[in-house]
């Protein structure tokens, strides 16, 4: 069982404010459509939204970023937009929330990746997804590893944010750990599919419970089959800790000395999971630089996530509301 007191968190979180932190990985756009629902369409049996306002922010690995700045840390974010409107306008909120556009590299074979989500009455009617999944070609990779050997030395950690959308390719992933362990960075991964078994040798390797299905071909019905499931990872990847997160039961954390915890859910009201997956990965890594050990942070992200559950839409974590969930009485 892992436990922290107030003044240990207290601690992380001011160790936090002089950290910095690169995120590498798909960015995007989330674009959200707020509405209501009256009526029925008469042109096919789905419903009318009649739109109230609309908005959008950073999102994939720009969300994650986002996480570890409202946190007190800093974070410089590496990856890739079109050259199209929405190219400029992800630029632009960067450059609203004064954060650096450096590791921002425009590829002209690609649309900027916009999801749009249409919400009624704080639920999802729809998503809309605009996107291009191909690998990125060798040049571009060059651009964003080269931006990452340029800040290297000044930074105390490295996340790798997949979401399947090209930019993290095998070639890409073993420079950038064989960099991050050359220089002993903390190094983080949120995986998908289609590399899972491509990131050997990190600090913490953390798949939800339906990536490791698919990864392993294989149902997570019980205990026992977690058990199987986090040691099969552990020893596959030569990683020294995997964080393997299970929604409504909470995560399962495998050290490299082989001690499994498993930490309960503190979501109290699910509303919403979107972006929960990187409010995680973003805890995770921040309070590990800080100095907490695996299991504060991981236990400090159980936290956060159920936290940003509990809203509707994508929102990062506030240190003073995470500080107050977990000591309230």
């Amino acid at each position: 069982m892992v436990s922290i007191t107030q003044p240990r968190v207290n601690e992380l979180l001011q160790n936090i404010k002089n950290k910095r932190i690169a995120v590498i990985g798909d960015v995007m756009i989330d674009r959200y459509i707020w509405g209501n629902v009256n009526r029925i369409s008469p042109e096919a049996p789905v419903p009318v939204v009649e739109v109230e306002s609309e908005s959008s922010r950073l999102g994939g690995a720009a969300n994650v970023a986002n996480n570890i700045v409202a946190l007190g840390a800093s974070a410089q974010l590496i990856g890739i937009v079109g050259e199209d409107f929405s190219g400029k306008e992800f630029r632009s909120i960067l450059e609203s929330q004064n954060a650096s556009s450096e590791g921002i590299i425009t590829d002209r074979s690609r649309p900027t990746t916009v999801k749009t989500r249409v919400i009624a009455h704080h639920q999802h009617v729809v998503r809309i997804d605009s996107e291009e999944k191909k690998d990125i070609g060798t040049d571009i990779q060059q651009k964003i590893f080269s931006v990452l050997e340029k800040i290297i030395d000044s930074i105390d950690g490295i996340i790798i944010e997949d979401y399947n959308k090209g930019v993290v390719v095998r070639e890409l992933i073993h420079a950038i750990i064989e960099l991050a362990n050359r220089k002993n960075k903390i190094i983080t991964i949120d995986p998908k599919f289609n590399n899972f078994f491509e990131y050997t040798n990190v600090t913490v390797f953390k798949p939800n419970k339906k990536e490791t299905e698919e990864a392993l071909g294989k149902k997570l019905q019980n205990e026992a089959d977690i058990l199987v499931a986090g040691r099969t990872l552990m020893e596959k990847l030569n990683a020294e800790n995997v964080l393997l997160t299970r929604g409504e039961k909470g995560m399962s954390l495998f050290e490299k000395n082989g001690s499994v915890t498993h930490i309960p859910t503190n979501a109290r009201n699910v509303a919403d999971v979107s972006g929960a997956g990187d409010t995680v990965i973003a805890t995770l890594t921040t309070m590990l630089t800080a100095g907490a050990t695996v299991g504060e942070a991981a236990l400090l992200a159980n936290f956060a996530g159920g936290i940003v559950c509990g809203e509707v839409g994508i929102i990062t974590i506030d240190p003073a509301i995470l500080r107050s969930t977990i000591f309230e009485q």
